[in-house]
């Protein structure tokens, strides 16, 4: 079955963007320093490139006339799951008291409040 050609290149137009990001996540994992900058560039970087190439599936399934449960559904899954084993992993490394090479916020200058409790 021939495709239109333009939506042959809007689907290799979301896997070059997937694919790109993917890249980004996954050379964000080796070049930075600690354990939490790591955890942060794959899942958000990573979630965005497999959601370009199953924007993509969708389209050419869409395209055949089949529908597209299938990576609706593993969509779904990255989108949620993702983010909530990130929160996992970095509160089990907080718990583990794992170091961060982060420097440490500046202190904030006092707020009006604080400077007059009475008032």
């Amino acid at each position: 079955m021939e495709l239109n050609p333009l939506i042959e290149w809007a689907a290799a137009i979301l896997i070059a963007i997937g694919a790109f990001f993917l890249l980004v996540g996954s050379v964000g994992m080796l070049r930075l320093p600690d354990f939490y900058m790591r955890l942060h560039a794959p899942t958000k970087a990573s979630t965005l490139g497999v959601g370009g190439v199953l924007l993509a599936s969708m389209l050419l399934g869409f395209a055949r006339g089949q529908l597209a449960v299938a990576e609706l559904l593993i969509t779904l899954f990255v989108f949620v799951t993702a983010p909530v084993s990130a929160n996992l992993l970095a509160q089990a490394a907080l718990h583990l008291r794992v170091p961060s090479r982060a420097p440490a916020p500046a202190a904030l200058p006092p707020s009006p409040e604080d400077q007059n409790p009475g008032h």
